[in-house]
């Protein structure tokens, strides 16, 4: 097994000088820091992690709590791009659970010795989330806003806006919504983004174009479309809460023998990869995962590496609308 020692060899070095580079000590030369790296690369030289963690006093571990999340894409791209900034930085993740319901997340991440902990896609009114955050670990959220914790956001309020121009800019007054779970941060944004926005138009919103329904339910999204388009006077354009419920929503448009978006445009949300390979091609705003997985991961490793100079953020990553193929532009 290769040593330090070899690596001090093979550079010529003493082994505070290997020890200190590898560790990116200031006072090492960047030329001697990157000779050092390279031997040690080059003859296979990884630091004991158990001596690491007691020379640091951290584990190099980091929980997350993720409740179905990598069924959604959405999440699953935040997480694999949180992963890969850890990884860069020497943690590893471990994703807990709490199926024995024997020890609280709180407790489970106390007992697991992590340094931290990504919360993301959870019910974040659980007394657990609350007792999580405000206890002595550091906690970066996605998409949830705690005064005691760092959260990295998609800027909600500025994709729906720009969706609900867009809609507007093809000739669509009459604009549905078919929003997501009611509790949620997310959907509180949005849907009073697609309020101010619309109101910004002078375009009036009927109660009965607003529909509620819940994330990633295309069975659903697929009933409340037959309800919108039985309207007297139904919209000409509905907005789903995701790209999948644009899935049950055209199906919907299918079987009252409508056309989309020949008869009733429609646009979804994520901007997941599946919805630009359907034909037509799904109007959505993407959402810039990586950037949201890679600033959770920097924000969270800065916390527990630097706590007395860690200040409490709201990050906001800016989203992008793909106008897909899915809004007919209409009148004029």
């Amino acid at each position: 097994m290769v040593s330090m020692k070899d690596v001090a060899v093979e550079c010529g070095v003493s082994i505070a000088t290997v020890s200190k580079a590898l560790n990116d000590h200031s006072d090492i030369s960047e030329e001697t820091r990157r000779k050092v790296k390279e031997a040690a690369n080059r003859l296979g030289y990884y630091p004991n992690s158990a001596a690491r963690a007691l020379k640091t006093n951290r584990s190099y571990n980091i929980g997350v709590l993720l409740n179905n999340g990598l069924a959604h894409e959405y999440f699953a791209e935040v997480l694999e791009s949180f992963k890969n900034e850890a990884e860069k930085k020497g943690y590893d993740i471990t994703f807990v659970s709490n199926h024995s319901k024997k020890m609280t997340f709180y407790e489970h991440c106390l007992y697991r010795n992590f340094d931290g902990v990504l919360v993301a896609c959870e019910d974040f009114s659980n007394p657990e989330i609350y007792e999580m955050v405000n206890g002595r670990l550091p906690v970066v959220t996605i998409d949830y806003i705690f005064n005691g914790s760092t959260s990295v956001n998609s800027n909600n309020v500025k994709g729906m806006s720009e969706l609900v121009r867009y809609a507007y800019s093809r000739g669509h007054r009459k604009i549905a919504y078919i929003y997501g779970n009611v509790e949620s941060e997310v959907t509180k944004e949005r849907l009073a983004a697609f309020y101010k926005t619309m109101g910004e138009l002078g375009v009036e919103v009927p109660d009965e174009y607003i529909k509620e329904s819940t994330y990633l339910d295309s069975i659903k999204a697929e009933k409340l479309t037959y309800e919108l388009l039985k309207l007297k006077e139904p919209p000409t354009c509905i907005f789903y809460p995701d790209d999948l419920s644009v899935v049950g929503g055209k199906n919907a448009i299918k079987n009252m023998k409508l056309h989309s978006p020949k008869n009733v445009s429609v646009a979804g949300y994520d901007g997941t990869r599946f919805s630009q390979m359907l034909n037509p091609k799904i109007t959505t705003i993407r959402q810039n995962t990586r950037e949201i997985g890679r600033i959770a991961a920097d924000e969270l490793i800065s916390a527990i590496e630097n706590p007395r100079a860690t200040i409490v953020k709201r990050v906001v990553v800016d989203a992008e609308l793909i106008e897909g193929e899915t809004i007919r532009k209409i009148g004029n």
